[in-house]
């Protein structure tokens, strides 16, 4: 079932990107998009006593407004759904689901713009929902965790108790993930001061706390950075270092040696591939690695997107005497520009450029 879910939500997917240029209204994006998703769930979007489209309700003062999709199981709401346009947030602040909520017996609501789903429940106060998602599906980013969860939203596999017992802790493990994420980029002085305290004994007085800052920024970063590199020399194995369609083109690979030489004289570096896997870790935060291509050259190591000299990533110039260099095309692939780095582990400094290196292209 899981497996299944996965397959039709991926094909939802390439059909919003297919069409969403072509989507101008909020109507259009229900019709195309979030009816779709409804299906995928199971239930049947034609049968008005499952799935009611602009259901009525009397809010308060307000007469017949009307929220976009009701589903009902045994006669009685489970999930109630918003919908916006593709290009707007699902952001459910003012939202109509936080009016309608209110008066409905569901205990799930979901705000969506076609593409990001976000799905509300009451854990805080009864019949209040709650100011943010417990749980969230990008269809960008189809996660099997985020699939186990939706399962549980599916008509087959509908678990009132199930979800319950789990929302919570999504809800709390997200938070202190995000959390934990503002410590990672910025450490507030509560957390420097938590660590330090440890091993430091002496006073920590305004000067030696900003010092102290500084330490565990680069602390963390170096630690990540190791941790990453480490997991990466260990799970990564020669086939997934070389593609397929590449190893036609290499004579031998001597385990002896640092290097692997082909026929025209171009020669790939150890160093090189964990650069490029390096890189490709990086961008895997918003591509697939299937699209993250390496073509070697005798001048340069190069990475590109979708396999496309025209979409150049990175140079790696390692070949060189010990001098390396990473070239970067953040500011136009025709604007390279070179940065010394001393060590591969350097490349995870340009982290932010290589990430806007993907967005002129996308």
């Amino acid at each position: 079932m899981e497996q299944d879910l996965k397959i039709k939500l991926e094909q939802l997917h390439q059909r919003v990107d297919a069409l969403k240029d072509q989507i101008n209204t909020e109507e259009a994006t229900k019709n195309a998009f979030v009816m779709p998703f409804i299906q995928i769930l199971g239930y049947d979007i034609f049968n008005p006593t499952e799935v009611i489209p602009e259901f009525i309700a009397d809010i308060g003062t307000k007469k017949g407004e009307k929220v976009d999709y009701v589903i009902k199981r045994d006669n009685e709401p489970i999930l109630i759904i918003e919908c916006k346009h593709w290009k707007e947030k699902a952001d459910a602040h003012n939202s109509q689901l936080h009016r309608y909520y209110h008066v409905s017996k569901a205990r799930f609501g979901v705000l969506t713009n076609g593409h990001i789903y976000n799905f509300y429940g009451d854990l805080e106060k009864p019949n209040i929902m709650d100011e943010k998602p417990f749980f969230t599906l990008d269809l960008n980013n189809l996660k099997d965790s985020s699939l186990k969860i939706l399962e549980k939203f599916t008509k087959n596999g509908y678990s009132l108790e199930s979800i319950l017992d789990s929302a919570e802790s999504l809800k709390y493990i997200k938070a202190i993930k995000n959390e934990f994420d503002k410590e990672l980029q910025n450490p507030s002085d509560e957390f420097v001061k938590l660590l330090v305290s440890r091993f430091f004994d002496k006073p920590l007085i305004a000067s030696r706390l900003a010092v102290f800052k500084d330490y565990t920024s680069r602390a963390i970063s170096n630690h990540i950075n190791e941790t990453i590199s480490s997991r990466l020399k260990n799970a990564l194995s020669i086939n997934e270092t070389i593609p397929s369609k590449d190893i036609e083109n290499i004579d031998s690979i001597d385990e002896n040696s640092e290097m692997t030489s082909r026929q025209d004289g171009i020669i790939t570096t150890e160093e090189e591939i964990e650069g490029f896997q390096i890189i490709k870790a990086i961008l895997r935060e918003i591509l697939p690695a299937s699209r993250i291509a390496q073509r070697d050259t005798k001048s340069y190591f190069g990475i590109l997107l979708d396999d496309n000299n025209r979409k150049p990533i990175a140079r790696l110039h390692f070949n060189a005497n010990s001098t390396k260099y990473i070239e970067l095309f953040d500011k136009g692939k025709d604007n390279g520009e070179r940065k010394l780095i001393t060590s591969v582990d350097d490349i995870y400094l340009y982290k932010q450029a290589l990430l806007d290196t993907i967005k002129n292209y996308e």
